[in-house]
């Protein structure tokens, strides 16, 4: 019904860049905070960066990096990654908050990732 479909990832050089591209689709009536997540192999996922109504928060690891963005027309979210590290390298997961308008309530809903590797 609600999905969430990530793009973008890819292998890069450590000090180069990538954009994560999200959109959502389905029977969506309205979407709160979207973010992004990230999981490295044998660590927990963890918040990279989220964003609702303009306002913005980051993890510490990625500050002045990563900027977060979001096109609501078009129900997409961005992450531009910066001087990128080589312990960036995770698998990305696109996160919304979204109320299907064929539900009462909002859930939380996650997309499939994309791999993202730094070499160094």
């Amino acid at each position: 019904q609600v999905q969430l479909v990530e793009s973008g990832g890819g292998l890069v050089q450590a000090g180069g860049s990538l954009r994560l591209f999200c959109v959502a689709s389905g029977t969506i009536g309205s979407i709160g905070v979207m973010g992004w997540y990230r999981q490295a192999p044998g660590a927990q996922r963890e918040l990279v960066a989220t964003i609702m109504s303009g306002s913005t928060n980051y993890a510490d690891s990625v500050k002045g990096r990563f900027t977060i963005a979001r096109d609501n027309a078009k129900n997409m979210v961005f992450l531009q990654m910066n001087s990128l590290k080589p312990e960036d390298t995770a698998v990305y997961y696109c996160n919304a908050y979204i109320r299907s308008f064929l539900e009462t309530r909002g859930r939380e809903y996650w997309g499939q990732g994309t791999q993202v590797t730094v070499s160094s």
